[in-house]
């Protein structure tokens, strides 16, 4: 029985739990930069499932590696070696430049592991007194919605009514030098770890001043503290580099990633570290039944091998540029488009309204029935994200789509 794409809708909404509110589209199919609904109708992906999409939907050298290492094996727990693991892990350290990895599953699960890896290391290496551990965050800040990562989040849709909250954290303006370095000196004895998003995507797309990264982390070194960058969504080519803080030549002490770490195939989350923050982790300390599992690994190896082999980093960089000037002249001509923000093909458009109006998901709408989706965030901003695969051609029609849509706004 095929179903409309109205009955599926009244499906999730009768029986899924209410904890998203998505556009009405029902997406059956995806080809690298598009996506069709279930009536066939065919759109502009550009959300790219929050830049887990990164190699473009579909790609076949990634389902190819599902399939294949899918017919052979895929699961083992990590009670046995497998064939896969110890092939994935040595390419993945040497790719990103570190010793060791933990690999996990989800985004949320691999900074409830760097947040455990830092309070170990805290406690052992630099000898903070027992339970007095504390992680330096940022405002604005999104690393997942488990009970933990809400209770330093100041985003109230995350945190109300799930209290009581994990303590051991200190929260610092972003893209504020200052507030860091001050709540560092304070509690610099018993501050482990310091954890940033270099752009922080869920907020809005919001970049920091060109040097805050580099100063952060050169305040981090003075203080031995851990520099714990989470780039789960920034990573994997999409602001133009192989990572976000490559703009500034950081290497983090933690690594975090995992969205585009499978190109959109398997959930896949990965967190890398030397031997002297790593090692900290014993056996029957931190683990999951799928961490690792051989088909994880085979689809993760495929998926940056794609990046590097299709230069997605240097695409994104070239067509970003393209994105945001076209953009910019935009701004000029419609009263309701206020700024565009962004790096490589990771970008935002403020919309010159209040959070609370409804102005951004009412474009959103119209992009969606023009042929073109994305997402609000935090009420006035739209998150413009393709996959980097996306062609010049395509991005350009896919601009055309934005302004048509623009021109023709009625809030």
């Amino acid at each position: 029985m095929i179903l409309s794409s109205k009955e599926l809708i009244e499906l999730e909404d009768q029986f899924g739990a209410h904890n998203y509110h998505p556009l009405p589209v029902v997406l059956d199919r995806g080809e690298g930069a598009f996506v069709w609904d279930i009536e066939g109708k065919r759109y502009f992906d550009f959300l790219s499932a929050y830049s887990a999409v990164n190699q473009g939907h579909s790609h076949p050298r990634i389902i190819n590696a599902l399939i294949n290492q899918s017919k052979r094996l895929t699961l083992t727990s990590r009670a046995f070696y497998n064939s896969e693991l110890g092939k994935y892990e040595k390419f993945v350290t040497e790719l990103f430049g570190f010793e060791k990895v933990l690999p996990m599953n989800t985004g949320a699960e691999a900074v409830e592991t760097a947040i455990k890896i830092a309070r170990k290391w805290g406690y052992e290496k630099k000898g903070i007194p027992s339970g007095e551990a504390k992680i330096v965050v940022c405002s604005g800040n999104f690393h997942g919605r488990t009970t933990t990562i809400i209770s330093f989040s100041n985003d109230d849709d995350a945190r109300k009514n799930f209290h009581p909250y994990t303590s051991g954290f200190v929260s610092v303006e972003y893209n504020n030098i200052d507030s860091l370095r001050s709540a560092i000196e304070k509690d610099k004895n018993t501050i482990c770890g310091f954890l940033v998003e270099p752009i922080q995507g869920e907020a809005g797309v919001n970049v920091p001043d060109e040097g805050y990264l580099s100063s952060c982390y050169e305040i981090c070194k003075a203080h031995n503290v851990l520099f714990i960058a989470d780039e789960i969504q920034t990573g994997i080519a999409r602001t133009g580099k192989m990572l976000a803080i490559d703009h500034e030549n950081i290497k983090p002490d933690i690594l975090i990633l995992g969205k585009a770490l499978s190109g959109g195939a398997y959930p896949v989350s990965a967190v890398l570290a030397d031997d002297e923050v790593m090692n900290v982790i014993k056996p029957g300390q931190h683990g999951s039944t799928y961490g690792g599992n051989p088909l994880a690994c085979a689809i993760a190896t495929e998926a940056l091998q794609v990046v590097i082999d299709e230069n997605l980093a240097q695409k994104a960089e070239q067509l970003g540029e393209i994105f945001r000037s076209e953009i910019e002249k935009m701004i000029s001509e419609f009263s309701f488009l206020k700024s565009v923000r962004g790096k490589g093909l990771l970008n935002a458009i403020l919309i010159n309204d209040t959070p609370e109006s409804s102005t951004a998901w009412n474009l959103c709408m119209d992009m969606m029935n023009n042929g073109l989706l994305a997402k609000p965030t935090h009420g006035n901003i739209i998150r413009f994200a393709p996959p980097l695969v996306i062609s010049e051609s395509d991005l350009c029609e896919a601009i055309k789509v934005l302004r048509r849509t623009f021109m023709n706004f009625k809030k």
